[in-house]
């Protein structure tokens, strides 16, 4: 079973599943999405065109035999102005929001969300972005073959908003409470375990052996400790 990472483009929002591909829950404020009604999809479209070209990549999909499987975006908060209806809102001035990871149901259970999060960890350290921030949905609606952890999204009247239990598996924690959309927070410099989980988990996605050992690592590259790679999982 071939899987792969890609940066996220406008061919590649064409694949998204259609609610996904025309959602502009998070990319438009709540006036200019009523505007918009029944041209989400070209709105949507148009502010990933806008942030690729002056912002740069914001997000990643992962294929599964040449199948799209599953995405995440993210930006600053600037680009985000769904954002601001949360009662946990503003996002830190340090951090960018990730908005949406989004796991098709047939592929979930396979740690196709972490490998996401951590493809787009690696992508905001080489940019040198020092936080990464989301709400957090603590409801509990989740895929029950995925289980908590990997109840990658829950739509809500419209919406998607990450699980929180998802964001806490991950390597998020809570930066400010609230009984429904905790403001969640992953300080990326201090993670220390990010490179090496990520080297992992990107050999494993691309050798196809998932559940196996790894190839070696390289000489002067460390693996985290094993304690912590079995927690984090």
């Amino acid at each position: 079973m071939g899987r792969r990472v890609a940066r996220l483009t406008l061919d590649q929002l064409e694949e998204l599943p259609a609610g996904c591909a025309s959602c502009v829950f998070w990319e438009l404020a709540p006036v200019r999405r009523q505007a918009v009604r029944g041209h989400e999809g070209e709105e949507k479209a148009a502010w990933l065109s806008g942030v690729l070209r002056d912002w740069g990549s914001c997000g990643r999909v992962v294929y599964v035999d040449d199948v799209l499987a599953g995405h995440i975006i993210y930006a600053p908060p600037v680009y985000f102005p769904g954002a601001d209806s949360f009662a946990t809102a503003p996002v830190g001035n340090d951090a960018v929001l990730l908005s949406t990871v989004q796991v098709a149901p047939d592929f979930r259970g396979q740690g196709l969300g972490r490998v996401l999060v951590q493809a787009m960890a690696k992508d905001l350290l080489q940019r040198q972005v020092r936080a990464v921030e989301a709400f957090g949905d603590t409801r509990g609606h989740h895929d029950g073959r995925a289980g908590a952890v990997f109840g990658v999204v829950v739509g809500h009247g419209g919406h998607c908003v990450v699980a929180a239990d998802f964001l806490l598996a991950v390597g998020f924690r809570t930066q400010r409470a609230h009984a429904t959309y905790p403001r969640m927070r992953m300080d990326l410099r201090t993670s220390l375990t990010w490179r090496e989980e990520f080297e992992v988990a990107l050999d494993r996605l691309l050798s196809g052996i998932w559940g196996k050992q790894p190839r070696p690592v390289a000489s002067g590259t460390r693996r985290a400790p094993r304690g912590v790679a079995r927690q984090a999982r």
